[in-house]
C-alpha cells in the first residue's frame, strides 16, 4: 500500500507539489552545458582541418584535399548549424559574421577542388584553415582565469539578478571573489604583452567593482545592489575588450 495514503490532504499536497515541481534553486541555476564555453560541432571539424593544414596542405597533396571536400562541407554545416551556449551570448554577433566567412571559404574549397588549378586549390585550403581558426578565437578565452571569473558572473547577471533575490545574489557574489583573487593573481598571457598596462589597469578597475559589489550586498538596498552588479558587468566587458 503507498505510503501517501496516510498522509494529510495539506501534506498530500505538499508531497505532490515537490515531486512535480524542481527547486527553485533549480530553476535558478543555468545548465552546465549553459555555462560551457564549447561547440562541439567546431572541436568535431576540426580532425578535417587539422588533416587538411598539417597533412594534406604541407606536402601539396591536392588529391588527399580533394577527396576531404565532402567532410569538409560535413563538418562546416554541422558548425553553421551549432547553437552557442548561454554564456557566449556576447559572442553571436562574431560568431555569425565568422561562420558566414567560413561557409565562404569552403565554397571556394569546393570550387578549387573542381578545377584543375592545384596552386588555387592550396590557396583556398589556407584560407579555409584561416577561417577556422578565426571561430575558434571567438569563443575561446584569451585567459582560462577571466573565463571562470565570467561562470560565476554569468549565474549572478543572468539568472539572480532577474529573479530579484537578494538571497541569491548576496550568495553568488561571495563566490565571485574566489575567481577574482585568481584573476588578480594571474601573469599577463605572452599575447597581451603589448597591452599590459591597459588590461592591469581594467583588472584594477574589475576587483574594485567587484570589492564594492560585496561591501553593498552586505546591506538590504537591493536597488543599490544591481547597480553595483552592473558595474560589474561592464567592467568585467571593459577587461575582455582589452584582450580582443
Amino acid at each position: 500500500m503507498s505510503a501517501l495514503r496516510f498522509l494529510s490532504p495539506l501534506a498530500l499536497l505538499a508531497a505532490l507539489l515537490l515531486s512535480t515541481h524542481p527547486t527553485s534553486a533549480d530553476e535558478k541555476a543555468p545548465a552546465a552545458n549553459e555555462t560551457s564555453a564549447e561547440v562541439p560541432a567546431l572541436d568535431a571539424f576540426h580532425e578535417v582541418i587539422r588533416t587538411i593544414w598539417h597533412d594534406a596542405w604541407p606536402a601539396r597533396d591536392t588529391k588527399a584535399l580533394r577527396s576531404l571536400l565532402p567532410e569538409v562541407r560535413q563538418g562546416a554545416k554541422a558548425v553553421a548549424d551549432a547553437t552557442l551556449p548561454g554564456i557566449l551570448r556576447d559572442k553571436r554577433d562574431a560568431w555569425s559574421k565568422g561562420v558566414k566567412e567560413l561557409n565562404t571559404s569552403v565554397e571556394e574549397y569546393a570550387s578549387a577542388c573542381e578545377g584543375t588549378d592545384d596552386q588555387k586549390l592550396l590557396d583556398a585550403a589556407e584560407r579555409l584553415h584561416a577561417r577556422y581558426e578565426g571561430l575558434v578565437r571567438v569563443i575561446r578565452p584569451v585567459m582560462r582565469e577571466l573565463d571562470a571569473f565570467h561562470v560565476v558572473l554569468y549565474q549572478l547577471y543572468h539568472y539572480d539578478m532577474p529573479s530579484d533575490d537578494l538571497g541569491a545574489m548576496r550568495k553568488t557574489i561571495e563566490r565571485l571573489r574566489e575567481p577574482m583573487a585568481a584573476l588578480n593573481a594571474a601573469g599577463v598571457p605572452q599575447r597581451l604583452k603589448s597591452k599590459e598596462k591597459e588590461f592591469l589597469d581594467a583588472r584594477a578597475k574589475l576587483s574594485t567593482a567587484v570589492e564594492q559589489l560585496a561591501s553593498g550586498a552586505k546591506k538590504n538596498d537591493k536597488n543599490r545592489v544591481k547597480d553595483l552588479i552592473e558595474v560589474v558587468h561592464d567592467r568585467y566587458q571593459a577587461a575582455v575588450a582589452v584582450c580582443e
